[in-house]
């Protein structure tokens, strides 16, 4: 009787401890994008998304000149990131841009957040004002969003100068996520 007791506790045990692991698939880290790691080297990315599908940007037509971009695809045709290797002897990549709402960092952002939710995660360094869009970067991540000024106030939709946090509405989306690795 004892033994049926204690091989169902193991297994309570066991179901338990795989209920609380969190699946890495779709998690930003400051150091990863699901299973891509910032030190991976672009040779080994076939392996490492051998499920999915690679599209690399092949516009270069120098013979060892190294790729600009490359897509990562679910198999079925749905865009999950898109990656820029670097122009080291050993590359590995200095960007991840998202294209999948399902990957969150470990602060809850993600594709589908707000601005309200950036502020409430993260401590907003510089907000950098482009012709199209804004760029925040936040104080303590490698991570950075893109919103489009179409989710601005109509008075600030065609300015230049510099946008301050308290300008942004609370409900302007996200329209890229990145991650910047040096």
């Amino acid at each position: 009787m004892k033994k049926i007791y204690l091989t169902i506790a193991s297994c309570a045990l066991i179901f338990c401890s795989s209920c609380t692991e969190k699946d890495a698939t779709f998690q930003i880290t400051e150091n990863s994008v699901g299973p891509l790691r910032s030190d991976t080297p672009v040779s080994k990315l076939e392996g490492i998304f051998s499920a999915d599908s690679i599209l690399k940007d092949t516009l270069s037509t120098k013979i060892g000149a190294s790729t600009k971009k490359i897509q990562i695809f679910e198999k079925g045709g749905r865009p999950l990131l898109k990656l820029t290797p670097n122009t080291d002897s050993l590359q590995t990549f200095e960007n991840v841009q998202i294209l999948d709402p399902r990957y969150t960092s470990e602060k809850g952002i993600s594709l589908n957040s707000t601005f309200k939710d950036i502020q409430e995660n993260y401590t907003i360094k510089k907000i950098v004002t482009t012709f199209n869009s804004i760029v925040v970067f936040p104080k303590e991540s490698n991570l950075y969003f893109t919103i489009d000024k179409s989710e601005l106030p109509s008075n600030l939709r065609y300015t230049t100068t510099e946008i301050e946090a308290v300008q942004i509405p609370d409900e302007a989306k996200i329209k890229y996520l990145m991650l910047g690795w040096d």
